[in-house]
């Protein structure tokens, strides 16, 4: 049988391709729900080309118009709202989710589908960076597996299937270093959001191609190796390398390294994730690696201070990562907007770190106040600039 897979978000970077994988390979895979935040129209166009068994937009007030373009699909369910993202997870016909979402948003969804026993592919890396440890410990508590996404935990996964209980020295999480790789900090200071939206190697939506411009991505990723394989943040060294050709590595004991190598095809770990553990063919470009010198460079913690915040959010654990989270998704906002700088943005997180309600072993229920307190100073702190 097919396996039925829920996509939340869609629309994104990360949810258009991975229609595109279902696509290549419907024999074995069917879409069983899609979901958006506001793009009705391509929702909407998505779910006449897959035929889904339900449709979810989380803008409510977009529902009306969603369910105009969807009249012709009596058959496609249309839900809104939150409320129905964490109910259309639980659905008995569903194998896989795919958490595509981006941001703080991802977290309850996520939560819903594996208490529903579903197998998470996980793309929403905020989900274990404000909650790693409620989490590892809901998945594990209802065996439902966490299959990584992220290329870059991708590859730290691939490198690690058959090691069995081979102990992990070191992952080196490796990091395209962005668009301001070799600018000053003085040119930095004066970037503007187009500048910033020019990733040199990945095609991401907005957010997250910000994110990786300051580097907090990176630090993210760090967060999320962390509570995905079970290591300390000691363990994890970051290596900036241009070329995104090496997409990870892990070290063990002997000192052996194994890496996983391949062109910027963001398809490949979708696909991984559905075929795991079968590998299946995927029509991409091959790696060349006569065309592609491999260099690696530490990165500079003073130029991209969001990478060290989120280091100093691991050393004091806690809601402190929930902390950078939301202060992260009110300034990557604003510097979209317009409404801040891109060095102010870790200088309003480290504030906010400091202004925030620091809690040591927080519940769900903490994690959803500090998100609403970090954000709410956070954007205080950006209106005052």
């Amino acid at each position: 049988m097919k396996k039925q897979i829920a996509i939340l978000g869609s629309t994104g970077s990360i949810g258009t391709q991975a229609l595109e994988v279902i696509r290549e390979h419907s024999d074995l895979y069917e879409v069983y729900c899609l979901t958006a935040n506001n793009q009705v129209e391509l929702l909407a166009k998505q779910a006449h080309q897959f035929r889904p068994a339900a449709v979810v937009i989380a803008n409510e007030q977009r529902y009306d118009e969603l369910k105009r373009l969807m009249s012709d699909l009596p058959d496609v369910k249309v839900y809104a709202g939150a409320k129905a993202l964490d109910e259309i997870v639980e659905a008995g016909p569903i194998n896989m989710v795919l958490t595509a979402m981006v941001g703080f948003a991802g977290l309850s969804p996520t939560i819903h589908a594996i208490k529903a026993r579903k197998t998470i592919c996980l793309a929403n890396k905020e989900t274990l960076v404000v909650a790693g440890q409620l989490i590892c410990d809901l998945a594990i508590g209802y065996h439902a597996p966490i299959l990584p996404v992220d290329s870059e935990h991708s590859a730290i996964f691939q490198s690690l299937v058959g090691e069995d209980k081979n102990r992990i020295e070191k992952i080196l999480l490796t990091a395209s270093g962005g668009p301001f790789r070799l600018k000053s900090m003085e040119e930095i200071a004066h970037v503007t959001k187009a500048d910033a939206l020019k990733h040199p190697t990945w095609n991401m939506g907005a957010k997250i191609t910000i994110d990786s411009a300051s580097m907090m991505n990176k630090g993210f990723e760090v967060i999320e190796a962390k509570w995905l394989f079970g290591v300390e943040a000691s363990q994890i060294q970051v290596l900036v390398h241009p070329q995104s050709v090496v997409h990870s590595a892990v070290q063990f004991e002997d000192g052996s390294v194994k890496a996983q190598l391949g062109v910027p095809d963001m398809r490949l770990p979708i696909q991984y994730a559905f075929s795991y553990p079968k590998r299946l063919s995927l029509s991409s470009d091959r790696l060349d690696l006569f065309q592609h010198p491999l260099e690696f460079f530490e990165p500079d913690l003073k130029k991209f201070r969001c990478l060290a915040l989120a280091f100093e959010a691991i050393d004091r654990g806690g809601n402190m990562p929930c902390i950078v989270n939301a202060a992260n998704e009110i300034v990557n906002r604003g510097f979209l907007e317009d409404q801040c700088g891109f060095l102010q943005m870790a200088d309003i997180i480290e504030e906010t770190m400091g202004r925030t309600t620091f809690l040591k072993t927080p519940s769900y229920d903490d994690l959803i106040h500090t998100d609403k307190e970090a954000r709410r100073i956070a954007t205080e702190l950006m209106t005052k600039r």
